[in-house]
């Protein structure tokens, strides 16, 4: 059994880690709420952007430079993790399938060049580190989270792909669903792919819109648009997901230390107890050796 020295000493390290992951954890939770409040408010328009292009595409097969397919030689990841730790299995889970991607990508497909973007210094520390394909990091746009900033690095692959600098583009990331649950997704950015839901074909147009001036111009207008807010929506939902997995993380961290701390102290009393008798036995056998 251990020492009471040792056994305060650990008392006062895991209730000084308890104090720190407690914090940790308030703090994620207003983080959180920013963040989760940020993603809900952005997927309704997302999502109305999407129908819209949609029904133009799958009506009317109108086509724009963002929709060509071509054979992926040349092809893009975008890898979004976070700056920080202590968030589980969060950026591990993204490393892995990102790697995985890679794998498929080089062993399968054998695309002539495969590069990356990263975003989020975990990410970019990892693949800078273990792959040569790492081209561009952008961890400070997690910092602010603006619009402004965000699209210009989709603008950027944009503009990449329809210089057929791209092929094929894809985003790996945290989907946030809530604060437990993270959906670990893979999504083609590039080329657009419409989305054709036989159901809906089935029974007619979803939607019966009037278009003004003609359905291939606004298309051409609204697909960077549209593009430009998924990718916001992306960097948005990794955030979110983030917080979340990060307050969970700590919110357990915090429950080991308890569990942890009542372990210690019931072993501290028993050592202080065993301290004890040990003392009061020696004291009685001195006092019996005496009247002896």
């Amino acid at each position: 059994m251990a020492n009471l020295k040792e056994v305060r000493t650990r008392i006062a390290s895991v209730s000084s880690t308890q104090q720190i992951t407690s914090a940790m954890k308030m703090v994620s939770a207003a983080k959180f709420r920013r963040a989760q409040n940020a993603i809900i408010g952005m997927r309704p328009y997302a999502a109305m952007l999407n129908e819209i292009i949609s029904d133009i595409d799958v009506e009317d097969g109108v086509q724009t430079p963002y929709h060509e397919v071509r054979r992926p030689d040349n092809v893009l990841l975008v890898v979004v993790t976070s700056n920080k730790g202590l968030c589980g299995a969060f950026n591990s889970n993204v490393i892995k399938e990102a790697s995985a991607r890679v794998d498929y990508y080089t062993k399968e497909v054998k695309c002539a060049n495969l590069s990356m973007i990263t975003i989020g210094r975990r990410g970019s520390e990892f693949f800078s580190k273990h792959t040569p394909y790492v081209k561009e990091c952008h961890d400070e746009i997690l910092d602010a989270a603006t619009f402004d900033a965000i699209s210009a690095v989709g603008e950027s692959i944009m503009q990449g792909f329809c210089e057929k600098k791209y092929d094929r583009v894809e985003l790996i990331y945290n989907q946030f669903k809530n604060s437990i649950t993270q959906i670990l997704s893979t999504e083609q950015f590039l080329p657009v792919v419409p989305k054709k839901d036989e159901k809906s074909q089935a029974a007619g147009p979803k939607n019966d819109y009037i278009y003004e001036p003609d359905k291939e111009e606004i298309l051409r207008e609204m697909i960077p648009l549209t593009l430009r807010s998924q990718f916001y929506r992306v960097v948005l939902d990794s955030l979110a997901a983030e917080h979340g997995a990060r307050m969970t993380a700590m919110q357990k961290a915090t429950d080991n230390a308890t569990e942890l701390l009542k372990e210690l102290r019931l072993s501290y009393n028993k050592a202080r107890q065993a301290a004890i008798t040990n003392e009061i036995i020696e004291i009685v056998s001195g006092s019996e050796a005496l009247k002896g």
